[in-house]
């Protein structure tokens, strides 16, 4: 056996198994506290709100631990199981160009994985999301949301793929900087059109209505020197009785959104108060610090792939026979998520960080005591554990637990 094969299952059952772990703490440590509501949120959060948030996050783990086994398995026969060798001959068969060949085989690989996770998003949505009151979703705009999804990944993702495996075969030992160059070029485009090319497929957007509320988030964008393409309205409640809110876009086509769910649930206050939160990720440069580590990341990810291709062990250790381009790419691409896992709560960490900073920025311009009602009402109607295991969060969180979030909001 490969020293590659013998790296690549130790990681994978490390992950696993530690993800397990994660699953086990997080359900013992939310359940020994289900029974009593934490002493911050005694008087706005009920004991029944309180379990059932306890109930909505257990059931969600244990279902992510199905989904955790599957897709190790899959993840499995694609590689060490030869079912990549298997789809890849598949298409020789047909004699196509290499560029074509490539090109087909990523779409498979794709279109057989969505698949595969047809049965877990519809018992998440009509399963788990409608026994806890919060699907709204019906199964003809499930589906038509399937439709719409798969169709935009061929109609944007077909020209991509194409173009970087073109670069990977014809650009020389420096096509990774070519293709990087092309990622990154891509990645912003796609954060500039979605506020209004893609976005408007799924959702309705209108702009706000409330003039009352309208003129108080005037003030605070004023305030704050924000300028955006304007306050719009999702007709999330078409899906999920979940509510959030959010900035999209960059440069001119800046848009802020609130979910129609989040306006019912929350006063002028509040609202004021989470839009205050959300400009301070904009004020503190969050979003371009962001984007600048993910594009750095993935030039150094680019290096690597550029590296591994070469190697004749990378393939065969991972049940693969036959080198090509498109075959390195998608070996990458399956695997890499296996050895970052563990450096997950780095990135978890920046986050939490991230958070603190943006609710300090909304002390600055807003009663924070509207923060914290907004973010209990937030907890409250989303069904969130007030008591994550600790460990668990370092993991996965990428916001501070709700106690000390607002234990830092009273103090700070």
């Amino acid at each position: 056996m490969h020293t590659f094969t013998l790296i690549f299952i130790t990681f994978v059952v490390a992950s696993v198994f530690t993800r397990l772990w994660l699953s086990w703490r997080q359900i013992n440590h939310i359940q020994a506290h289900q029974d009593q509501v934490p002493s911050a949120f005694a008087e706005k959060i009920s004991l029944a709100d309180h379990q059932k948030a306890a109930s909505y996050s257990t059931t969600k783990i244990r279902f992510g631990r199905i989904g955790l086994a599957w897709q190790t398995l899959w993840l499995l026969l694609w590689t060490l199981g030869g079912g990549l060798s298997l789809l890849n001959g598949w298409w020789l068969g047909y004699e196509l160009s290499a560029l074509w060949t490539g090109i087909a085989v990523i779409l498979s690989l794709m279109l057989i994985s969505s698949l595969l996770e047809i049965p877990f998003s519809l018992y998440s949505t009509f399963v788990i999301e409608e026994k806890f009151g919060f699907n709204k979703m019906t199964l003809k705009l499930w589906f038509i949301d399937l439709v719409k999804s798969s169709l935009l990944m061929l109609i944007i993702g077909t020209p991509l793929i194409a173009a970087i495996l073109w670069l990977m075969n014809q650009a020389g030992s420096y096509w990774w900087i070519y293709a990087w160059s092309l990622w990154t070029a891509f990645s912003l485009l796609m954060i500039w059109a979605y506020p209004a090319f893609i976005a408007p497929l799924f959702n309705k957007f209108s702009t706000l209505e409330d003039d009352s509320l309208k003129q108080r988030i005037d003030a605070l964008l004023n305030r704050c020197g924000f300028k955006s393409k304007g306050v719009f309205v999702v007709d999330g409640s078409r899906r999920s009785a979940h509510g959030n809110a959010y900035f999209t876009g960059f440069g001119s086509n800046k848009r802020i959104v609130f979910y129609d769910t989040l306006l019912k649930s929350l006063s002028e206050d509040e609202v004021e108060a989470v839009l205050a939160h959300e400009l301070g990720h904009f004020k503190r440069n969050h979003i371009k610090k962001s984007l600048l580590l993910s594009i750095m990341m993935t030039l150094a990810g680019f290096a690597l792939l550029a590296w591994l291709m070469q190697a004749p062990w990378f393939y065969s250790a991972l049940g693969v026979d036959t080198m090509s381009t498109h075959m390195a790419l998608l070996l990458f691409m399956l695997v890499l998520p296996v050895f970052t896992f563990f450096i997950s709560p780095l990135f978890s960490a920046l986050s939490r960080k991230h958070e603190f900073e943006a609710d300090d920025f909304a002390k600055q311009q807003c009663d924070h005591r509207a923060l914290i009602s907004a973010l209990v009402n937030l907890y409250r109607e989303n069904a969130s554990t007030l008591t994550p295991d600790p460990i668990h969060s370092i993991f996965y969180d990428s916001h501070p637990p709700a106690s000390i979030r607002i234990q830092h909001l009273e103090t700070s």
